[in-house]
């Protein structure tokens, strides 16, 4: 049905394309942004001084509701402590150290048992993603949630940065907003409702970055935000080009590590900070950069621990228990990547007590190469249909040659294969690609797999990318 839809978009031309888009955000904004929109954002301002000692306090206390609001409302929860005390486990659920360790497969497998009995998912925001892992999760969040998420986003994502949801603003992101065969301008569209410009990240080719740079001028863009690895291939664009962008307050980045020379890059293309952000949108750990470089959690977000492993730099696996939404309350959640805490009551030089997230090492995939001299990033995107796959990794072998291995889940059939193939195509052009069913995919040392590989050699890539 997604594919179908999308193909009527891509049939429209482009003033229609912007209309369609209009509505879309106009139903996005009245989702995330009522009456109490700015109370809620000057709000999470003024938590930003609070100390160290009131914040472990706030979470304490939110802590125990959410835990006792999943032990008891929540049928997965419910029905695992009714096992456990069946056996004779008298354990206390008010205790975090007493509960499991949530895996993304439970997840996967029976999302709707994570949803509290007193609420009725058709009432909710229903947000349906990949992750980070090619495998589709569904989150769903009550009305006053999305806007408390939103409000945060407006106070540590913008407002940090002297800049807000009034302002004009562009996105690079994965939403196949233009087909991707398409090889003249516009490759992006307009939402008025947001005041968003959409980039396409996939027509991101040398010769069509003088295209986007005029697309952000005539727009009147203030900020940007995307990929690291999208804003990167345009930033090069610009500097190879000698382009000159808008002036931009800030370019902040999300959904994939930001490296050392993307950071360099960006901010000499477009003359502005770059800020990193942390999240996902199962909403149980978040962070974003402060002006001095460190980057500081939002505690109302989720309760984020570390899984030690057997290095010594204090880093391991990120379990996460989120305090925001407490109508799908996921505890003791491992997100998938790697990280560090920062030592509670750090000091920061911007003033703010928020703790902090010392490093985060994961979801670093990598980039792929079309032969028209494209650079696509994050092609997770291409598995957010809901094809019944367990799980799936992208290698691309050659330039006009992608595997993808797969774990086939229940009921997963030739129409899911072929359509995952086209989906792949849409973005990456004609291309020969190969389904190779697998029983796993091979992990790391630190237990995760990268979703996206790129095995061409340095100077195919280099050939790629030259101008």
């Amino acid at each position: 049905m997604r594919d179908a839809l999308l193909r009527r978009y891509h049939a429209l031309p482009p003033s229609l394309r912007t209309a369609v888009a209009t509505l879309r955000g106009g139903y996005l904004r009245a989702w995330r942004y009522g009456p109490s929109a700015d109370r809620l954002c000057d709000e999470a301002l003024d938590r930003d001084r609070w100390t160290s000692a009131r914040w472990r306090a706030w979470q304490e206390e939110r802590l125990a509701v959410v835990l006792h609001r999943a032990a008891t409302r929540v049928p997965f929860y419910r029905d695992q402590w009714a096992a456990r005390r069946r056996r004779g486990d008298r354990a206390s659920w008010e205790l975090l150290a007493n509960w499991p360790v949530l895996e993304k497969q439970s997840l996967r497998v029976t999302p709707h048992a994570f949803v509290a009995d007193d609420r009725e998912r058709r009432r909710m925001f229903h947000e349906h993603t990949s992750g980070t892992t090619g495998a589709s999760l569904d989150v769903w969040l009550a009305r006053a949630t999305v806007r408390e998420w939103y409000a945060l986003f407006e106070a540590r994502a913008r407002r940090w940065y002297g800049v807000s949801r009034r302002d004009r603003w562009a996105i690079v992101g994965g939403q196949l907003v233009v087909p991707a065969a398409q090889d003249r301008p516009p490759f992006w569209v307009w939402n008025a409702a947001l005041r968003q410009l959409y980039l396409s990240a996939y027509h991101l080719a040398p010769r069509h970055t003088a295209a986007y740079v005029a697309a952000l001028h005539r727009h009147g863009v203030r900020h940007l935000l995307g990929y690291p690895s999208a804003l990167h291939a345009l930033a090069r664009g610009v500097l190879d080009a000698g382009l000159a962008p808008p002036p931009l307050a800030v370019v902040v980045t999300n959904a994939e590590p930001l490296l050392a020379h993307q950071r360099e890059a960006i901010a000499a293309a477009f003359g502005c900070p770059v800020r990193e952000t942390y999240g996902m949108a199962e909403l149980v750990t978040a962070a974003s950069e402060c002006e001095h470089g460190r980057l500081h959690l939002w505690p109302e977000v989720g309760w984020p621990d570390i899984e030690p492993d057997a290095t010594a730099d204090g880093a391991g696996a990120l379990v996460c228990t989120g305090l925001l939404n407490a109508d799908m309350p996921l505890v003791r959640y491992r997100v998938g990547d790697r990280g560090t805490l920062a030592a509670e009551g750090a000091s920061c030089a911007c003033g703010r007590a928020l703790p902090e997230l010392a490093a985060v090492d994961g979801r670093s995939d990598d980039v792929l190469y079309t032969a028209d001299g494209r650079v696509v990033g994050r092609l997770d995107p291409v598995f957010k249909s809901g094809a019944a796959l367990r799980e799936a990794q992208i290698v691309q072998e050659a330039l006009d040659r992608i595997r993808v291995r797969y774990v086939p889940g229940v009921g997963f059939g030739a129409a899911d294969a072929a359509s995952l193939v086209e989906r792949l195509r849409d973005r990456m052009g004609p291309m020969q690609v190969v389904l190779e069913e697998v029983p796993a995919i091979a992990r790391t040392a630190n237990g995760k797999f990268r979703a996206v590989v790129c095995q061409l050699s340095a100077e195919e890539r280099r050939r790629v990318e030259a101008p």
